[in-house]
Formats: C-alpha cells, sequence, structure tokens
C-alpha cells in the first residue's frame, strides 16, 4: 500500500466517523470543545459545520483512497481544508488565548495533514492536461 492510499485512510478514519457522529450529535461538542448552540439556528450550524463538513471531508477522502485518479484532488483538497482550520485554530489561540486541549490537539492534527499532503502531492504525478 502506498503511503497516499496509507494518509487517505487514516484521514477517512477519522473525519468520517467524528463528522457523522457530530452530526447526530451536536451537543457532544460543548463537552469536548467548549462550543455549545443556544438556538436551533445554532445547533443546525454545528451539524453542518462539525457534521456535514468533517463527514465530507471523510468522503472525500474515502474517494481518493479508493479510486487512485482521484487521490491527487483529494491531497490537494485536505491540504488546503487543513491548513485553514489549523490558521483559523491558531489565530485563535492567538488573539483568543483559546489554548485548550481540543484546540492544541486539532491544531497538531491539521497542521501534520497539511504538511504530509503536501508532501505526497510533491511525490505523486500531476494528472495529465485535458
Amino acid at each position: 500500500m502506498t503511503a497516499t492510499r496509507i494518509f487517505l485512510g487514516l484521514s477517512v478514519s477519522v473525519w468520517l466517523p467524528y463528522g457523522l457522529f457530530c452530526l447526530v450529535q451536536p451537543g457532544f461538542l460543548e463537552g469536548a470543545a467548549g462550543v455549545a448552540a443556544s438556538t436551533p439556528t445554532g445547533s443546525a450550524d454545528l451539524r453542518a459545520m462539525y457534521g456535514g463538513l468533517q463527514a465530507g471531508i471523510g468522503a472525500l477522502a474515502l474517494v481518493g483512497f479508493l479510486r487512485a485518479e482521484a487521490a491527487r484532488p483529494a491531497l490537494l483538497a485536505l491540504l488546503f481544508l487543513c491548513a485553514g482550520l489549523a490558521l483559523g485554530r491558531i489565530l485563535g489561540l492567538v488573539v483568543d488565548g483559546a489554548a485548550s486541549p481540543y484546540t492544541l490537539v486539532a491544531i497538531g492534527f491539521e497542521v501534520t495533514s497539511a504538511v504530509v499532503a503536501g508532501a505526497l502531492l510533491r511525490r505523486t504525478a500531476p494528472a495529465a492536461a485535458l
């Protein structure tokens, strides 16, 4: 198994179950991450951002894992998504002092994922031009 498939498989195993769990149980985030909804709209937003989006990231990684031609686009998406998430959390750490264990673990995971996705992109051949 290639390093790309291993990375995508690990990404599936983290993003997809967590996203599906948050989609069904957004209240879990209050204890885990200190994020709570005070209105039905807030609950819907937690379901969307922590549930649907993260499950979607996992599904994208799954497609890249299963189909060789989708591996590179999945890596590119993971690079940008993880880098964006990490940047937002680091900004929160600096501006808001958000140094909770949840935030620090998430930053470590997202930075590592972005770096690994970028390194694997450099190692894989780009798709032929249309």
